[in-house]
C-alpha cells in the first residue's frame, strides 16, 4: 500500500471501506476488490525544442481485468503522482460496473506542465510514453482516453504509434479521437451532456423548477463549459464559473456565448467583460441551486462542506468531496448529491459507443448516440435513486455499492487461478 500513498488515494479507499462494510463484505476479499491489479511506472527522456534532454516520468495503473479490458484515461499535469492515478484507476472500476460497462478501470498520467511544452515536444512525450506501455495495452487488454491536459491530438498520436508497432491501423487502442480518425460523435461532449442530463432528471425528483434556477460551473475546462451550455439549454441560469485562474460571477446570469468567444481568445476567464472577479473558494460558497465542481479532487472539504448553499451538488470531477465533507453533507438532507461515479459517466460511456463502433467499422449517428447515452444514465440514476430511499443510505453509498457489488460477484463467479 506504500508506494500508492497519497491524500486521494487514501479518500478513494477509505470510501471503499465504508462500502465494505455496509455490504459486509469478507475482510480476505477486500484487498483483492481494492487494490489494484497492474500498476507501471516508466521513465520518459525527450528532447526538448533548445537541445536539451529531460526525463519526465509516466504512470499507468489498471485497477482490475475481470469483465473485459480496462478503460481510463490520460493526464498530463505537474501535480500527478501514482497514488492519485490509482485512486482514479479504482473510481473508474466502480462507474464502469454502474453503469453496465463490461471494463475494469484504469488511469495514466505524466508529471509534467503541457502548458509549457511546444506542440512537437507533446508529440515526442506522447510517442515516448505510447512506446513504453506497448506492452501492457490493446484493444482488449487496456484502452486510453483524453482526460486532464490530453485532448484529441494527443490520442490520434498514440493511436498512430501503436498503429505503427502493430503493422496496422489499430483505431480501437483509444477513444476521444478525432472523428476522422475512427472517433465517436458527441465524445468530447460527452461528459458535460451527461452531468446536465442527471441534474435535470434530480430537480424533478427534489421538485425544483430547472427554468427558474441558478447555477455555478467550477472547472470550466471542456466538461465544465459543456455541462454549463447544457444546463443554459435546459433552462437554467449559469451565474458563475472559474479556471486554474480565478473566476467570473454575474448574478444576473453570464452570457455563455460571448463567455466561450472570450475564452477563445485569453485562455481564460478572467477578464470577462461582463462579470466581476471571484476566487475559487468563493465561488463554491456562493448561493445558488446547483453547484457543478467540474475541476479536481479534494474541493468540497471538512471546512466549507457546512457552508455550501446549493440544492444540487454535481459531481462533474472525479472524487471533489472528501469523505469528511460527505459525513457533514449526509447531516444535510437539503442538498441532493449526484456522486462523481454517476455524475461525470457519460464520457466513459461514449469512449465505450466509439470503441464498440471501431471494433465493428460501423458508426452511429449523433442523434442515435446521445439517446443511447441517455438511456444508460437514466437506467443507472433510477436504480442508485431506487437504492438510496430503499436502503436509507446516501446516494454515494447507493451508487459505490452498486459498482463494488457488481465487481464482487463477477470475481466470485470466475473464481480464484490456480
Amino acid at each position: 500500500m506504500e508506494i500508492y500513498d497519497h491524500p486521494t488515494f487514501r479518500m478513494a479507499c477509505q470510501q471503499f471501506d465504508l462500502v465494505a462494510d455496509h455490504l459486509q463484505i469478507p475482510h480476505d476479499e477486500r484487498d483483492r476488490l481494492k487494490l489494484p491489479k497492474r500498476a507501471l511506472t516508466v521513465a520518459l527522456p525527450i528532447h526538448r525544442d533548445d537541445g536539451s534532454t529531460q526525463v519526465l516520468f509516466g504512470y499507468r495503473v489498471q485497477h482490475f481485468l475481470t469483465l473485459g479490458p480496462t478503460k481510463g484515461g490520460l493526464r498530463f499535469h505537474p501535480d500527478v503522482q501514482l497514488g492519485e492515478v490509482a485512486a482514479l484507476a479504482m473510481w473508474m472500476s466502480w462507474k464502469c460496473a454502474l453503469t453496465g460497462l463490461p471494463y475494469g478501470g484504469a488511469k495514466g498520467g505524466v508529471a509534467c506542465d503541457p502548458t509549457t511544452m511546444s506542440k512537437t515536444e507533446l508529440e515526442r512525450l506522447t510517442r515516448r510514453y505510447t512506446q513504453e506501455m506497448i506492452p501492457f495495452i490493446g484493444p482488449q487488454v487496456d484502452v486510453m482516453a483524453p482526460d486532464l491536459g490530453t485532448n484529441e491530438q494527443v490520442m490520434a498520436w498514440m493511436m498512430d504509434t501503436y498503429s505503427v508497432h502493430a503493422g496496422h491501423t489499430v483505431p480501437s487502442i483509444v477513444t476521444g479521437k478525432p472523428v476522422g480518425l475512427g472517433g465517436s460523435l458527441g465524445r468530447r461532449e460527452a461528459t458535460g451532456r451527461g452531468v446536465a442530463y442527471l441534474v435535470n432528471r434530480a430537480t424533478d425528483t427534489i421538485g425544483l423548477d430547472i427554468g427558474k434556477s441558478t447555477a455555478v460551473v467550477q472547472g470550466y475546462g471542456n466538461v465544465g463549459s459543456i455541462a454549463a451550455l447544457s444546463l443554459a439549454r435546459y433552462g437554467a441560469k449559469v451565474i458563475a464559473v472559474s479556471d486554474v485562474r480565478g473566476g467570473i460571477y454575474n448574478e444576473n446570469g453570464l452570457d455563455l456565448f460571448a463567455l466561450e468567444r472570450h475564452v477563445a481568445s485569453r485562455r481564460t476567464v478572467l477578464g470577462f467583460p461582463e462579470a466581476q472577479p471571484i476566487s475559487n473558494e468563493q465561488l463554491l460558497l456562493l448561493p445558488c441551486d446547483i453547484l457543478v465542481p467540474a475541476a479536481l479532487e479534494r474541493q468540497i472539504t471538512q471546512a466549507n462542506a457546512g457552508q455550501i448553499k446549493c440544492r444540487i451538488l454535481a459531481e462533474a470531477a472525479n472524487g471533489p468531496t472528501t469523505p469528511e465533507a460527505d459525513a457533514i453533507l449526509n447531516q444535510r438532507p437539503e442538498v441532493f448529491v449526484i456522486p462523481d461515479v454517476l455524475c461525470n459517466a457519460g464520457g466513459v460511456i461514449v469512449s465505450y459507443f466509439e470503441w464498440v463502433q471501431d471494433l465493428q467499422s460501423f458508426f452511429w449517428g449523433e442523434t442515435e448516440i446521445v439517446d443511447k447515452l441517455f438511456r444508460l444514465l437514466e437506467t443507472a440514476f433510477t436504480q442508485v435513486l431506487a437504492a438510496s430511499r430503499k436502503q436509507k443510505i446516501s446516494m454515494r453509498l447507493a451508487a459505490l455499492s452498486l459498482g463494488v457489488k457488481r465487481v464482487q460477484e463477477a470475481k466470485r463467479i470466475r473464481g480464484l487461478f490456480p
